[in-house]
């Protein structure tokens, strides 16, 4: 790792979907993962394969209790020695998934404080989702923010303030509504996943970004697409056209989108 500690800033969406999560982010001398929705194995091969062992965590941050986001949790923190950090409810939500931490391992934060990591800030703030106590996190060092606001039924004025003027801004962008609506899911979980507490559809991403626009954010990767009412070129046209038609040239805003089963870049900020 850099000397300069405040030099460094990088981030990789490694793995982002319905099926399984894993963000990678390295700022202020420290290294983090945001979730592992993957096992063991799985996790530890994408690591080495953007260069970064798992040995070198420093640790891992959990946004739910959802088993996409969950599911190495633990092993990955009893194997490498991992310190995890979550919320009272997300704690006691994975516990069946996650399994017994080691001593000193467990981590609990209050929602809506943030805490330091080494010299990385993590700002927690709370995200509208059906889960135990969800959240989201805006990690910043050495004057540059990125944020992580994935499975959010709406976008509202609190994340709004949380990711304002974000250096990079990782967004849902979890489905088309005219695919979900004429597709295989069960009513019932159609209606989840539009309700306030499910997750972010194309349009209602462009919509957020151009809030986010608004107050100085200029760089968006789309994250946590479904694999079976979403498509990356889908989400990527429909947010750029809604970024069109509020008057924001394409070359005034990075657009990206992070793969569901492919490992995605890493950023440096």
């Amino acid at each position: 790792m850099s000397e300069n500690i405040e030099s460094v800033f990088r981030f990789c969406p490694v793995y982002s979907g319905s099926s399984g999560n894993m963000l990678f982010a390295e700022g202020g001398g420290a290294r983090v993962l945001i979730d592992c929705g993957f096992a063991g194995s799985t996790a530890a091969k994408a690591m080495a394969e953007i260069g970064v062992p798992l040995d070198t965590i420093d640790a891992i941050l959990v946004t739910h209790d959802h088993s996409d986001h969950t599911k190495g949790v633990g092993i990955l923190s009893r194997r490498y020695h991992i310190p995890v950090y979550a919320n009272e409810g997300t704690f006691r939500a994975m516990a069946p998934i996650i399994g017994k931490l080691g001593d000193g391992m467990a981590r609990v934060f209050v929602t809506g404080c943030d805490f330091f990591i080494k010299q990385l800030n993590v700002l927690t703030f709370p995200t509208p989702h059906d889960a135990a106590e969800s959240v989201g996190f805006t990690l910043g060092c050495g004057g540059k923010h990125v944020s992580v606001m994935t499975d959010i039924g709406r976008f509202d004025e609190r994340l709004l303030s949380c990711a304002a003027g974000s250096d990079l801004v990782l967004l849902e962008a979890n489905h088309d509504v005219d695919m979900l609506k004429v597709g295989p899911y069960p009513y019932p979980l159609k209606r989840r996943i539009l309700s306030d507490h499910g997750h972010l559809s194309n349009d209602d991403c462009a919509s957020a970004l151009i809030k986010l626009y608004q107050t100085g954010v200029h760089r968006a990767i789309l994250g946590h697409l479904s694999g079976e009412n979403n498509m990356e070129a889908l989400a990527l046209e429909t947010v750029r056209q809604g970024l069109r038609r509020a008057d924001i040239p394409d070359g005034d805003f990075a657009l990206d989108v992070a793969h569901r089963g492919e490992i995605g870049k890493m950023y440096e900020i």
